[in-house]
């Protein structure tokens, strides 16, 4: 897991009117939870660029008056309207302590389903992951060359070999293998003859 700086200044003043006051300056409140108190804080819009709008998971290394926290995202907050963040949720990562992160799930390879002409179909995009943070990578990159055509990923076939603990339901589809229009005529035959011999 890559890490990212974001230099912030430490809230003392809380309360709806006060964090609407530093969105309209560009801010974004923060809350660091997993210490002896929660930390409140807020950062630039324009410094979580590289946390959040990623395709993996980074550790935050936060620094509020010359103090450093290591840290996960636990849960964001974005307008409704505008669809910008408006508030995060942090948990400190303590050392030797595990934390409980949503992963993004990678998906390589070109599927034998897809390429016979079916549609492949992602349904779940992350996976909770528990473990220690030197351990979580910043996404988990799983095959799919083999997935045929009605065939489906799910969360038990990507827990093998793994350095943590996989906490979504192992019966949860990642991804599936539709049929379309588009699929061959005689094409699934043929695959399901040739798995036979």
């Amino acid at each position: 897991m890559n890490s990212v700086h974001i230099q912030g200044t430490l809230r003392t003043e809380l309360g709806t009117k006060y964090a609407k006051a530093l969105r309209a300056e560009g801010q974004v409140p923060c809350v660091i939870y997993g210490g002896e108190a929660p930390v409140h804080f807020s950062a630039p819009i324009l410094g979580f660029r590289s946390l959040v709008y990623v395709p993996e998971v980074n550790l935050a290394v936060i620094e509020l008056d010359g103090k450093k926290y290591e840290a996960v995202i636990k849960e964001m907050q974005f307008d409704v309207l505008k669809d910008t963040l408006t508030h995060i949720d942090f948990i400190q990562v303590v050392l030797g302590k595990p934390v409980t992160v949503d992963v993004p799930v990678k998906l390589t390879g070109n599927a034998a389903g897809v390429r016979l002409g079916g549609n492949l179909k992602i349904v779940m995009r992350k996976v909770k992951v528990k473990g220690i943070v030197t351990e979580i990578p910043g996404t988990i990159e799983h095959d799919i060359t083999a997935l045929k055509i009605g065939e489906s990923l799910r969360v038990n076939e990507i827990k093998e070999g793994k350095p943590f603990e996989i906490l979504s339901q192992d019966s949860g589809v990642i991804a599936t293998i539709k049929t379309t229009r588009n699929v061959v005529v005689g094409a699934v035959e043929e695959e399901t003859e040739e798995a036979e011999a």
